[in-house]
């Protein structure tokens, strides 16, 4: 049997960038919500850190019978990381609202780029169905 997918790997590909995009809009929120909190460490979300991640953490099953299903499972653990060497403020607090907010608007611009590429997907995947009508 062969393991042919029906989308391809593009719906795939996105919904990882949107994976990445929520955990990192969540990252920020953290930071903003925190940014009057003494000794605060900023957090932030590494596209780099979490695609290494996903490329080496594939496990696979141990088998004791040739007849047990192999199975190959992901684990990858999003990519949060504290930036704890870096003081913004004499609280001991890392958050600097103007990069918080820069941040937080060109995650919300490659949000939407996503998302406008995955209705893309859909409405052709619909159009097929369809008919084309």
């Amino acid at each position: 049997m062969s393991d042919v997918k029906l989308f391809g790997e593009t719906i795939t590909s996105l919904e990882r960038g949107l994976n990445y995009s929520t955990t990192k809009s969540k990252a920020i929120a953290q930071n903003i919500a925190n940014v009057d909190t003494p000794n605060y460490k900023a957090k932030q979300v590494s596209f780099k850190e979490v695609f290494e991640q996903a490329r080496g953490a594939e496990v696979t099953a141990y088998k004791t019978d040739q007849k047990h299903i192999d199975f190959r499972k992901r684990n990858v653990q999003p990519g949060v990381y504290n930036i704890s060497n870096f003081r913004y403020r004499h609280d001991g607090n890392g958050v600097d609202m103007d990069k918080e907010q820069a941040e937080l608007a060109e995650n919300q611009i490659y949000y939407n780029a996503l998302v406008d590429r995955l209705n893309g997907k859909f409405n052709t995947l619909q159009n097929v169905v369809k008919g084309g009508r």
